[in-house]
């Protein structure tokens, strides 16, 4: 199959504002692809939702500058694209900048000038079609003939969409229901929604909940099998050769397999939580593991057990797989909770918990199975203030003591229906001279176009537009109206509380979100 197709396909998705016609296309062109084989529906599915198979290839923006002229005729297939990818992504040691170089040029220089275009979107993952997990779900499901509940599913234990895509369009419905959680391979993780205090959240829930602490460090899904560990993000990247401190106790656990949902975390001498950069900055290195063990150790908190010896859990009520969790890791390995439907005793362990110098806390239903890759109604997070997740669309270079430095930030959240970035206002509170030196290089790299070192003199020249790729976690007091910004309301003295590495631009908030916070 020819890339042109899926590059015209995306093209129409992104060109139409109609979720019935993106449904069409997308279907279109996934039920081409089975006619082309199995290989091909899963590697198509996947680079219509944006991503590649081999995840990083070592390929940066910067390393897409550079390009060949463009192929005057379209002969690029989908499989040489793959082919072409998963080379990049083998390439280490001495002399692989060089090899990745010349590999990107031969592979682009067989791209016509729209598959350049759209090559660079799917290598950066910034293709932008306006078709989120739930236009692509519900176009399988169309291409299949089946339900798109069983679409869902499946992708949720699956954790991608490829190798759904490939059931489905294959076997039906009966592959779809073949899919199970499978030990080694990541499935996606249960989410959080969010309440303004601890009374809202009790509120939420019938009787008692659990209450957990909320620590503030990288998600951690933990695959045990026959003493063979594997560790992987909430963006499902595996991340297990940077954490042997973790790895090695979990292979000696006197189990022969599990599932562990929980948290990695950097914590100081005293037990006091490490600020996140600090947790951030160890798990993103693999540079040296062993000496950063010594220097940045962290610590594993689980709060969920998935599967054990054979034995999938989702379904299982929380109580029983918490119970079964404390039954096989030591007690320094779980996260500290209690259980109560008293408002007094839920709000004093919540005061507890942020005296700790924790960020607050997990309400939960002791009920209820885990809903794999979906905020399910009951788990609740309860913070000491409003926050939010966004995107940075752009920044403005500094003025006065912050001259030189890009410092003003455009905040964007996601609108759920059209899944276009929406920009809700700016902000340069909260920024330490640190953050100020970070982001400066850190936004030079996302740059659409190469930033001078310092502004102009016209207005539109102090603005630097930005690949829509840096999430940030903004606190605020509340929202109120603007003519001023798209959306029609603005955040009300937003300040920066972190930037999050650990978390993709998909899981931002919405506009639907933040507008339900508004109180005219």
């Amino acid at each position: 199959m020819l890339l042109r197709e899926v590059v015209t396909t995306s093209t129409s998705v992104a060109a139409t504002a109609s979720r019935t016609a993106k449904v069409a296309a997308l279907a279109a062109c996934l039920t081409t692809a089975a006619a082309d084989g199995r290989d091909t529906v899963k590697l198509v599915a996947a680079y219509l939702s944006g991503t590649l198979p081999q995840r990083r290839i070592g390929v940066s923006w910067r390393g897409l500058q550079d390009l060949p002229e463009p192929a005057d005729e379209p002969t690029l297939t989908v499989a040489d694209v793959d082919e072409a990818a998963s080379a990049l992504s083998a390439f280490t040691g001495s002399g692989s900048a060089a090899q990745r170089s010349q590999a990107v040029r031969d592979l682009f220089g067989r791209a016509t000038a729209d598959e350049q275009r759209w090559l660079r979107g799917l290598v950066t993952g910034e293709t932008r079609q306006g078709a989120g997990d739930g236009i692509m779900l519900q176009a399988l499901a169309r291409a299949a003939d089946v339900p798109e509940s069983a679409v869902r599913r499946a992708v949720m234990l699956a954790g991608h969409i490829g190798p759904v895509a490939e059931a489905a369009l294959t076997g039906g419905r009966d592959a779809l229901d073949a899919i199970t959680l499978e030990v080694g391979r990541p499935l996606r993780p249960m989410l959080t929604g969010s309440a303004p205090d601890v009374a809202t959240a009790l509120a939420t829930i019938e009787g008692e909940v659990a209450l957990e602490t909320k620590l503030d460090g990288i998600r951690l899904q933990a695959h045990v099998d026959r003493g063979a560990v594997r560790l992987f993000t909430r963006t499902l990247e595996e991340v297990t050769d940077r954490m042997p401190e973790i790895t090695e106790p979990l292979a000696a656990l006197p189990i022969e397999s599990a599932v562990l949902d929980g948290e990695a975390i950097a914590l100081r001498p005293d037990g006091r939580p490490h600020p996140f950069q600090v947790t951030g900055a160890r798990t993103a290195s693999s540079a040296d593991p062993e000496r950063l063990r010594t220097e940045v150790p962290l610590t594993p908190f689980f709060f969920d057990l998935l599967h054990l010896d054979g034995a999938d859990l989702i379904e299982d009520d929380a109580s029983e797989r918490w119970s079964r969790l404390a039954a096989i890791v030591p007690g320094t390995w779980l996260v500290p909770k209690i259980t109560t439907a008293d408002l007094a005793t839920a709000q004093a362990f919540f005061d507890d918990v942020l005296a700790t110098g924790n960020e607050g806390v997990v309400v939960k239903d002791p009920g209820l199975p885990y809903a794999a890759g979906r905020r399910g109604p009951g788990w609740v997070k309860v913070k000491p203030r409003h926050t939010l997740d966004l995107v940075v669309l752009a920044v403005e270079w500094g003025s006065g003591r912050r001259s030189g430095w890009l410092s003003n930030i455009h905040l964007g959240a996601r609108d759920a229906d059209t899944g276009a970035l929406v920009m809700l206002g700016k902000t340069f509170k909260g920024m330490t001279d640190e953050m100020l030196r970070w982001q400066t290089e850190r936004f030079r790299e996302l740059a659409i176009d190469t930033p001078a070192d310092r502004p102009g003199s016209g207005p539109d020249e102090w603005v630097v537009r930005l690949r829509p790729e840096q999430v940030v976690e903004i606190a605020f007091d509340g929202v109120q109206r603007s003519s001023r910004y798209p959306g029609g309301l603005a955040l009300r003295f937003a300040r920066v509380l972190r930037y999050r590495d650990d978390k993709p631009v998909s899981e931002i908030d919405t506009v639907q979100a933040v507008r339900s916070l508004a109180t005219w």
